[in-house]
């Protein structure tokens, strides 16, 4: 088992952000949405068999166009973690994001958790996602998050993998506990060196703030859907106020209060559902009070763009 103590921390490669004095206006926090569709669920049996996937009802195009509008309006640029899968089947839908000038990741390319793959088969999953983003959009692939954060203590050799097909960042480690993930590593952004290999790779951890000593998410999907305003302000007046970016995550499916419901555990049921006509005025809120752009830009490899 890796701990925290074998990650490297570092500040940020390249334009260092500035630190104020929690003056929100002035960190840029990283924004990006996981691009696959409602029913990539993962250990939901109902929609568990991929060749189901075709004759569902999809609702990954509409919902990504009208995220895509929501930035254009306010001039912010995100990264796309997205499912080959997704990327093969509406590569219009992966041109139509890099087109708006953002960053194309991945996020695997069947939506399995990682440690329940071996590594040749983790490889041959994450080289076929980047092969069908790349193809699509036309962008070099330098990130990846896995679906549902699921590189865990004991899946180390992930980050080796992705060194081998050429990436540049991860952005899968949750510094909390969580039902299929969860890793102990810094809050901000750091070098990773637990790999067997040994070879550093820069992460990106999801975010969480302190309450009573303890991790607690705010800013990401369920969690967005479920806390009120002022406890996810909370969070990010927390982190900003140590210069510490913020990394939001959030899905097609969060902005769909119509998306279908299929048989699951009464707790899946409420974290998949919960809140989801709260979705589209709680992503208004965050673009109009914080500063955003992509994670590459978060970790200095790619330039920020405009004054998002």
């Amino acid at each position: 088992m890796v701990s925290a103590a074998r990650t490297k921390k570092a500040g940020p490669p390249s334009s260092p952000l500035p630190k104020g004095e929690g003056d929100r206006t002035q960190v840029m926090n990283a924004l990006s949405f996981d691009i696959e569709d409602w029913f990539h669920l993962v250990e939901i049996e109902a929609v568990a068999d991929p060749n189901r996937w075709p004759t569902l009802p999809s609702l990954v195009e509409e919902k990504t166009h009208w995220i895509l509008g929501a930035l254009r309006e306010r001039d912010v640029k995100a990264t796309f973690f997205i499912l080959g899968w997704v990327a093969e089947r509406h590569p219009q839908l992966v041109r139509a994001i890099a087109a708006d000038g953002h960053e194309l990741a991945s996020h695997s390319y069947w939506h399995r958790k990682v440690y329940s793959m071996t590594p040749h088969e983790f490889k041959d999953d994450l080289g076929a996602s980047i092969d069908a983003i790349e193809s699509a959009g036309g962008k070099k692939v330098l990130g990846f998050r896995a679906p549902s954060f699921s590189i865990i203590p004991g899946s180390e050799w992930a980050f080796d993998v992705m060194h081998d097909v050429g990436l540049r960042y991860d952005a899968s480690l949750f510094p909390a506990r969580r039902g299929h993930g969860g890793y102990p590593c810094p809050m901000q952004a750091h070098e990773f060196t637990g790999a067997p290999s040994g070879r550093p790779m820069l992460e990106l951890p999801m975010s969480v703030m302190r309450l009573g000593g303890r991790p607690v998410p705010f800013s990401g999907g369920g969690y967005i859907r479920l806390l009120p305003k002022w406890a996810i302000r909370r969070g990010f007046s927390q982190l900003n106020a140590q210069g510490i970016p913020a990394v939001v995550y959030l899905h097609p499916r969060d902005f769909a209060p119509e998306c279908p419901r299929v048989p699951m555990p009464l707790n899946r049921r409420f974290k998949c559902y919960v809140g989801l006509r709260t979705m589209k005025d709680k992503l208004s809120m965050l673009l109009r009070e914080y500063r955003f752009h992509t994670c590459a830009a978060t970790l200095g490899l790619e330039p920020v763009t405009s004054d998002a």
